[in-house]
Formats: structure tokens, C-alpha cells, sequence
């Protein structure tokens, strides 16, 4: 990736917009955003684009240099952050299926419990649980470093010895979050599922171990299976893109670091909910 490929990416009509003053009427104003937002979805569509074309076209170069950083980025994406999950998961098994199958119980429903917990847990809380934060630990960061180096004029610095950026910064960047979200989101249904049964034995539930799992298995499908990873995957890549859009496509300074980082903060959240969105329509278009 070229310096013109680089620049090529700069929101100078995005900022203009921005700092533009606020208009008279609200249709100007309603204008102005949209305009905006478009300017934003294509800088990121076609950002997005390249990333993949890197990934294809270079998906052999340099195998010494970019394997480590796509381990390391899978560490700091997976196992580095899987205290934090377990704990999320036992919260979550506390507040969701504890409660769930408590109230079940109550009323004599416990052979919705596996259906309930597949889509409450396995389909949606999980993997937006973990989209949520990983784009906290992990997405902020990529924005700061990416951010700081492009400031910094270490980019240029890569350009100038002939070091893609894209190839170098982001590919291992989008494979790490991907295959680590996805890591992460199985750790963290698993381990919601295992401790709501622990919560609902210690308020004395009269559910055997062997009832609890097997509703769970009569109620999962290998389309949940397969969804789930697309799913998990396909947050992990849009959050890296963002991110690393944000901090690396636009001639950033050092004080507009933090903007940027609440913007790709705020776009990856609103990506995420629209893919979520997508796969329940797919769930409910299939199943």
C-alpha cells in the first residue's frame, strides 16, 4: 500500500462537515449528517476491501514476519482477555440462566429451558457480550497505536522502506480479532451455561444435571454451530476494520487521537448491532 493509497482514505470532507458551524434549518442539518454517514460507510467499505484484497493477494508474504504478529494479536485478542470472560460468565450465568431457570421452575415451564437458553445465550447475549468487550479492551488500543504511529509519521516511515502498512498493522490485526472472538465467545458460553446450573442448584432447583444439558443439546442445531461462527468472525473482522480505519486511513494528530477513538468506538457498536440484526434474520428466515 502506497502513499496514495493511504491518503486516499483521508476525511478531509468528513472533518470539514464537522467543524463546518451548525446549520439554520433542520433539514440542512439532517442533510449534513447523512452526507456524513455516507462519506463514513464508504471510506469504510472501500478500506474494508483492500484489507481483504491484502489478505488474499499476500496471503504467503512474509510468513516469519506476519505469523507472529497474527499469534501475538490472537493472545491479546483470546487468552489475555479470558479471566475477564470467565468472570462475565459466571455474572452472566447469575443474571441470565440462574434467574431463568428459577422462574421456570416456579411455574412449572422447564421444558422451555433449552430453548430459551440457546436463544437468549448461545444466539445473542454471548457473542454481542463478547463483541462489547473486546471493542473495549482490544479495539481502543488498536485505535491509540494505529493513531499514534500514523502521527508519529511511522507509517510514512514503513512506506518509505517499502513495508505495506495494510500488510504489516492491520491483516494481523483482523485475523487475531477474529479467530480471538471467536475463542472467546465459545469460553464464555460454555462458562455461562455451567454456572447458571451452579446458581440454580444453590437456590435448590430440582433439576438434575443430566435434564439441564440434554435440553440444551435437543435444542441446539449444526445451524447454530455454523451462525455462531460466521457471527463471532464477522464481529471480530468489522471492529478491526473500524478500528484500525480510524486510526490508521486519516492524517491524525496527536490531540485528535481520542475523537478518533470515540468515533470507531461508536461505529463498531452500531456495526455490530446491525450484523447481530442480519443473523436473526437469517435465524428466523431458516429455522
Amino acid at each position: 500500500m502506497h502513499r496514495g493509497d493511504v491518503n486516499a482514505f483521508d476525511l478531509s470532507e468528513t472533518k470539514l462537515l464537522s467543524r463546518a458551524p451548525l446549520p439554520r434549518s433542520y433539514t440542512n442539518y439532517i442533510g449534513r449528517q447523512v452526507f456524513r454517514f455516507l462519506l463514513t460507510v464508504q471510506g469504510l467499505g472501500a478500506f474494508a476491501l483492500i484489507t481483504l484484497g491484502v489478505c488474499l493477494r499476500k496471503f504467503r508474504a512474509a510468513p516469519q514476519v506476519i505469523h507472529p504478529l497474527m499469534r501475538q494479536e490472537i493472545a491479546r485478542c483470546g487468552s489475555r482477555l479470558l479471566p475477564m470472560f470467565l468472570f462475565i460468565a459466571l455474572a452472566l450465568g447469575l443474571l441470565v440462566i440462574g434467574q431463568t431457570v428459577s422462574a421456570l421452575a416456579r411455574v412449572g415451564a422447564m421444558q422451555w429451558l433449552g430453548s430459551i437458553m440457546v436463544i437468549a445465550v448461545v444466539r445473542e447475549l454471548g457473542p454481542l457480550l463478547a463483541a462489547l468487550l473486546v471493542l473495549a479492551r482490544v479495539g481502543t488500543a488498536n485505535v491509540v497505536e494505529l493513531g499514534t504511529a500514523r502521527a508519529l509519521g511511522e507509517v510514512e516511515a514503513l512506506e518509505a522502506l517499502g513495508i505495506d502498512p495494510v500488510h504489516y498493522l492491520v491483516v494481523p490485526r483482523v485475523v487475531g480479532m477474529a479467530l480471538g472472538m471467536f475463542a472467546l465467545t465459545v469460553y464464555l458460553i460454555l462458562g455461562s451455561l455451567v454456572s447458571g446450573y451452579l446458581w440454580a442448584f444453590l437456590q435448590d432447583v430440582p433439576l438434575l444435571p443430566g435434564d439441564y444439558f440434554s435440553q440444551l443439546a435437543a435444542s441446539l442445531t449444526y445451524l447454530d454451530f455454523v451462525l455462531l461462527a460466521l457471527k463471532t468472525c464477522a464481529f471480530g473482522f468489522i471492529i478491526a476494520v473500524v478500528t484500525c480505519y480510524h486510526g490508521l486511513a486519516q492524517p491524525l494528530q496527536l490531540d485528535e487521537i481520542s475523537r478518533a477513538t470515540v468515533r470507531a468506538m461508536a461505529q463498531s457498536i452500531v456495526a455490530c448491532v446491525l450484523i447481530d440484526a442480519l443473523f436473526i434474520i437469517v435465524y428466523l428466515t431458516v429455522v
